[in-house]
């Protein structure tokens, strides 16, 4: 079963999370993980004039984008947004919003979805940002499956990780690294979705 890890990352702190799901997803029997990242809308310009979005291009210059295929193909799927404003970003609600043709069709009805989100701050998103995605998300059909607390690192941890998806806290500047808490909550959803993605399907 393919599990698509679809994402938009601006300095990287996301595709690392994005890569750390997959992680999850490989441990699962039967599941194989396709990351895939989203258009880019900011200007080029303002890209090569900030040197940390230089380096997070960079870092994710082979990562294919998406296409409706991938999400028509995908039994599971993970979902992976820096925060803007407490909400999803611009790049992956264009990307959701182009789901259209799939949500007429009912292609994604059915299908388990996750959430993983990155902040600047501890309060800047964290919590709200999965909440407000998952409303599109239950337009399309999906289940909405989260982090349960039998994943310890919940109860322990002082960055992110949160009951409603993976989080990562990077820090005002975006260089903070995933710690150890936040990178076993990552590898969590990426276990849970595809395992719960497995268990759909044999029962279709």
């Amino acid at each position: 079963m393919k599990v698509l890890v679809v994402y938009y990352s601006t300095y990287g702190n996301v595709y690392k999370m994005a890569k750390l799901v997959a992680e999850g997803v490989r441990q699962v029997k039967g599941a194989e993980p396709a990351i895939r990242t989203v258009p880019e809308l900011i200007p080029q310009s303002v890209i090569e004039s900030q040197e940390g979005m230089k380096a997070g291009r960079q870092m994710q210059k082979d990562v294919p984008l998406v296409t409706l295929d991938d999400f028509k193909e995908a039994g599971a799927i993970a979902f992976g947004t820096p925060t803007r404003f407490g909400n999803v970003s611009a790049q992956l609600k264009n990307q959701i919003d182009q789901l259209t043709p799939l949500w007429f069709a009912g292609a994604l009805e059915g299908k388990p979805a996750g959430i993983f989100v990155s902040t600047a701050s501890l309060h800047g998103g964290q919590e709200t940002t999965p909440l407000t995605l998952m409303a599109p998300l239950l337009h399309l059909g999906m289940i909405i499956v989260g982090v349960p607390y039998s994943v310890q690192e919940l109860l322990t941890t002082q960055s992110g990780g949160t009951p409603y998806g993976p989080s990562h806290l990077a820090g005002q500047e975006s260089k903070r690294e995933i710690d150890l808490q936040e990178a076993t909550v990552c590898r969590a959803l990426g276990r849970r979705i595809a395992e719960t993605g497995l268990l759909l399907q044999k029962k279709s």
